[in-house]
């Protein structure tokens, strides 16, 4: 038994929002295949030590387990990422697990995104439509157009970008590389550009476009690969030409 192999955790807690994190270590039996959420599951299974000492059951965020709902993300041998996707033989041990704490920690590797979703409801990143009619078959986008717009449409509100981004923190107002990426996508549909006006004057607030430092952080750790540092010069050029149309008075430039 002894020469069993095994996989050590180092993961970091917190029992409530107001309390100090700490530390404790965990170790498994090593199983092929086996990813950061299974190990989780196995733990929570039995919450034991590597001193041999009871504890309580870890508390983390998951859902889809495919990298779809973005649920899962922490922080893994100090980078962010999604933990379905994370592999234990991809990954250096012994495997440390923290909370992103761009994010206020809830418990454990749980965190409270309304950051960034309140940043989506401040640019207005929804198309508003009430349903009330039939309108029938939408307009038709281009094939080119569409394609882009489907790799934007890729972002599942994960909080990587975010935590990803040194712009992102508490004494800071910045509303996010997530935000334009979001903003460039519901703009470039026929319908969501009926709105397109009032999501890039919410850019011209405080926390918006100023606030980017261009460290391109977010679109090096996106886990679906979209190309954000493209979708934020884009906004940040139309919302430039929006800042004109204002001046002027006009909605022709």
């Amino acid at each position: 038994m002894s020469d069993k192999k095994t996989v050590r955790f180092i993961i970091t807690r917190q029992d409530n929002t107001d309390s100090a994190p700490y530390q404790e270590e965990f170790e498994l039996a090593y199983r092929p295949n086996m990813n950061v959420i299974s190990a989780l599951m196995e733990i929570r299974r039995n919450p034991v030590d590597v001193n041999g000492k009871q504890t309580a059951p870890i508390a983390w965020d998951m859902n889809c387990l495919e990298e779809v709902c973005g649920a899962c993300s922490m922080i893994i041998n100090g980078k962010p990422r999604q933990s379905c996707t994370a592999l234990v033989d991809q990954l250096e041990q012994p495997i440390r697990l923290e909370p992103m704490r761009t994010f206020p920690v809830v418990r454990d590797l749980q965190v409270d995104r309304s950051r960034m979703f309140d940043s989506l409801k401040k640019v207005k990143a929804w198309i508003p439509i009430d349903g009330t009619y039939d309108l029938g078959p939408g307009p038709r986008m281009p094939e080119p157009k569409r394609q882009w717009a489907y790799e934007l449409s890729k972002c599942m509100t994960c909080g990587v970008c975010l935590e990803a981004c040194p712009n992102v923190n508490s004494k800071s107002d910045f509303i996010g590389p997530a935000a334009f990426n979001q903003v460039r996508l519901f703009n470039a549909h026929p319908t969501g550009a009926m709105n397109k006006a009032e999501r890039l004057n919410a850019f011209m607030e405080d926390g918006g476009m100023q606030g980017c430092g261009n460290s391109q952080n977010c679109v090096q750790s996106c886990p679906k690969g979209i190309p954000i540092t493209t979708s934020i010069a884009a906004v940040n050029r139309d919302a430039t030409f929006q800042s004109f149309k204002n001046f002027f008075g006009s909605d022709q430039i």
